[in-house]
């Protein structure tokens, strides 16, 4: 934890760990594991928005919670950048994180696999393996996807692979 910063550092630590070690499959053992996962969800949403710091919004896209969409968002220069957010949780879930996707920026950078899964595997799986079961979607959300956005999205913003809603409209009206 000494290379992540105080913000992060922060959220980390009043996320709730989860305890149950149960994955799709698991039958009455994974709605427990779900709600475990709400609480944590809601706990660092809660975190963020007290700290002016609200970044996604995410819900489960089925009954049973195997399948996630929302969207999450950047300020880069003043300017919100927001994407559609999505994935699906593997069934040898919490082994296993899931792969977390950007659709919207599929082919766009080189951390990035095919169907716009962001490139987690160097720095947040071995943490992931790490501190299975206890982490959970939230703590993906804080640990993958965020420093994944803070890093990625000034590059594609600069480099013009990525652009403004508002620059995107003005060009279709021209």
């Amino acid at each position: 934890m000494e290379e992540w910063d105080s913000t992060t550092k922060s959220a980390l630590t009043q996320i709730p760990l989860l305890s149950t070690r149960a994955g799709p499959r698991d039958g009455a053992a994974w709605m427990q594991r779900l709600k475990e996962e709400y609480r944590a969800l809601i706990a660092y949403t809660s975190i963020n928005k007290s700290n002016d710091n609200d970044w996604f919004r995410i819900s489960a896209a089925n009954p049973e919670g195997t399948r996630w969409t929302g969207s999450c968002w950047y300020v880069h220069n003043l300017r919100r950048y927001e994407f559609l957010l999505q994935f699906d949780i593997p069934v040898t879930y919490p082994a296993t994180a899931p792969e977390i996707e950007l659709p919207e920026l599929d082919g766009k950078t080189q951390k990035m696999y095919r169907g716009g899964k962001i490139c987690l595997t160097v720095h947040f799986k071995p943490l992931w393996a790490k501190n299975s079961p206890r982490f959970g979607i939230a703590h993906a959300l804080c640990l993958g996807l965020a420093p994944w956005l803070a890093a990625e999205v000034p590059i594609l913003v600069d480099s013009g692979m990525v652009k403004h809603k508002d620059d995107e409209a003005s060009t279709a009206e021209s």
